[in-house]
């Protein structure tokens, strides 16, 4: 539960800062700044691919014209698995049975372009190019033991979404998106390997 506790942090802080902002003007004018929390589903790997909520995103940027944003982001998931009991055998030999739960961490982070449309209206579309650097640890967990990979990749993530102002003219508004992220990462544990993560998810949270 510490993620949807860190999102009612999130947003009770945002409040709080429109709150006590009487002329309920955008704090930084020409920018927008969304905080979301977000549901990934692993496409391409069978290591902890159930879906998962486990995560959150952080995004900034700065209208360079009217429609074309640049700015910066940062976002982490984590993806659980239980595996029933099952016999291994080890890559050095030998054999091992056991019950696992195996995690995926992913933290990617780096630049972030928007183009939106209907700007000035209620109900802002847009499209999204998100890149950088990701960070991903591979786990699994066992008896009292824990293995792990730590491993670097590139980070390419396209998006589609919109922003809903109710009340437009204190810049407040409810974000939504899809996406689809892909990242070079690669790394494994015990007879496990994962070769690249391609993801699908959905975001949902406040703008201003």
């Amino acid at each position: 539960m510490k993620t949807i506790r860190y999102f009612a942090a999130a947003v009770l802080g945002a409040v709080m800062l429109f709150a006590a902002d009487e002329s309920k003007a955008q704090l930084f004018p020409d920018s927008f700044v969304n905080i979301d929390w977000q549901v990934n589903v692993p496409l391409s790997t069978s290591f902890a691919d159930p879906a998962s909520g486990w995560g959150m995103n952080f995004e900034g940027g700065y209208f360079l014209t009217p429609h074309v944003s640049l700015g910066g982001f940062i976002a982490f998931h984590t993806n659980l698995e239980s595996v029933p009991r099952q016999t291994l055998s080890l890559p050095g030999g030998g054999a091992m049975t056991t019950s696992q739960d195996h995690s995926v961490f992913q933290l990617p982070f780096g630049v972030a372009g928007r183009y939106t449309w209907l700007k000035e209206s209620t109900f802002q579309p847009y499209v999204s190019m998100k890149m950088g650097p990701q960070f991903a640890r591979i786990s699994s967990y066992y008896y009292l033991f824990k293995e792990y990979d730590n491993t670097w990749g590139f980070y390419l993530s396209p998006e589609v979404g919109c922003t809903i102002f109710p009340c437009p003219e204190n810049r407040v508004g409810i974000h939504l998106s899809l996406y689809y992220s892909y990242a070079t990462n690669s790394g494994g544990v015990l007879t496990y390997k994962v070769d690249a993560f391609n993801n699908f998810g959905m975001r949902v949270g406040i703008s201003f």
